[in-house]
Parts: structure tokens; C-alpha cells; sequence
């Protein structure tokens, strides 16, 4: 058990038989009334998120969930495809519960997978991930009215914002938390 007012982001907690994560979170005060806290919970099983209110001080359930070494495999046109690299056992993960991380997927890719109950629920995306532009405008001389950026779309599909100097063939380095490009890459 641990209590709303210990909260932090990326905690997981069982409400209602449901494992949850916290998103984000706010402790609030009214004038008169007592303190509460403000959730948003994201279901690790299914994907959707759910905004809940707590009393300040209550008591829920943490879930206890294990991080394991994992692989990624491919995607096999419904479900993303992991091998366990202790066991070799493999699991797939759906796109309603990856979300955006897909975005950052390669294969082969090295991951750590969060396990409930000897079940895959989420991955932990590396801070910093190298993937090449497959896609961007041309540079135009002089071209700086827009801020110097211009868009990117990588291998994966992932669109962010790079400097005009970037091209076609490029790899990047891309901030996985905030999608935004951090540098090139050598070849």
C-alpha cells in the first residue's frame, strides 16, 4: 500500500482489479475543504487514460511490476514482437498499449519491458535513440523566416522538427521523452 501523497510519475497502482500508471499528478488545497490529489492514470494493459481524484493520505495498492531485458523482434501487422533474452520466450505488445513509443522501435532493439504478473505490459524506451531521416524538405539559401527548422520524418515514421542543414540519409539522435533532434549522428 502506498499513500496518494507519496505519488510520482511512472508509479503503477491496481484500482478496481485494473493495473494503472501514473501520468501525471497534483496535490491541491481548496480554501475549506480537505487536500486531494488530481491523477492522470493511465491503464497499462489496455492503453486508455482515466482522470481520477484521490482524498490526500488515501491508500492504494501498488503493483508490483519487474523490469525485464528484452528484445525487439518486428512488427507483425497487428502487434509489436519481443523475445525475453534469458528465456527466448517471445511476447507481443499491441499499439493501443505502446502508443507513441512505436515510433522509436528498430529491430533488435535492446529494451527494458515492465512485467505484471509474468505478463508484458509496457517497454522503456532508451533516453536518446539514432534514426535515420527518411524524408525532409531541401534546404532553400536563406531560408530562415521559419526558425531555421524544417520537418523530418525518420525510418520508424516519426515526424520532428531538425535544422535546415539536415538531409535526406542523415542519422539522428532523437530525445525519446521529448521527440525533439539533439544532434547528428555519425555515419
Amino acid at each position: 500500500m502506498i499513500s496518494t501523497n507519496d505519488f510520482n510519475t511512472g508509479l503503477t497502482i491496481e484500482l478496481e482489479g485494473e493495473v494503472y500508471q501514473v501520468i501525471e499528478f497534483q496535490h491541491s488545497k481548496s480554501g475549506r475543504g480537505s487536500a486531494f490529489v488530481r491523477t492522470k492514470l493511465r491503464n497499462v494493459e489496455e492503453g486508455y487514460t482515466i482522470n481520477k481524484t484521490f482524498k490526500a493520505g488515501e491508500k492504494v495498492e501498488t503493483a508490483h511490476v519487474e523490469k525485464k531485458k528484452m528484445q525487439y523482434l518486428y512488427w507483425d501487422g497487428s502487434d509489436y514482437i519481443f523475445m525475453d533474452n534469458d528465456t527466448y520466450e517471445q511476447f507481443s505488445l499491441s499499439e493501443e498499449q505502446l502508443g507513441d513509443k512505436v515510433k522509436y522501435l528498430k529491430e533488435n532493439m535492446e529494451l527494458d519491458i515492465s512485467v505484471y504478473q509474468g505478463k508484458p505490459i509496457d517497454i522503456d524506451l532508451p533516453t536518446f535513440v539514432k534514426l535515420k531521416v527518411e524524408s525532409t524538405p531541401p534546404n532553400v539559401r536563406g531560408n530562415t523566416v521559419s526558425g531555421g527548422n524544417k520537418p523530418a520524418t525518420m525510418e520508424t515514421g516519426l515526424v520532428t522538427q531538425v535544422p535546415l542543414f539536415i538531409e535526406e540519409g542523415d542519422i539522428l539522435k532523437i530525445d525519446s521523452r521529448t521527440n525533439e533532434y539533439v544532434e547528428r549522428a555519425n555515419k
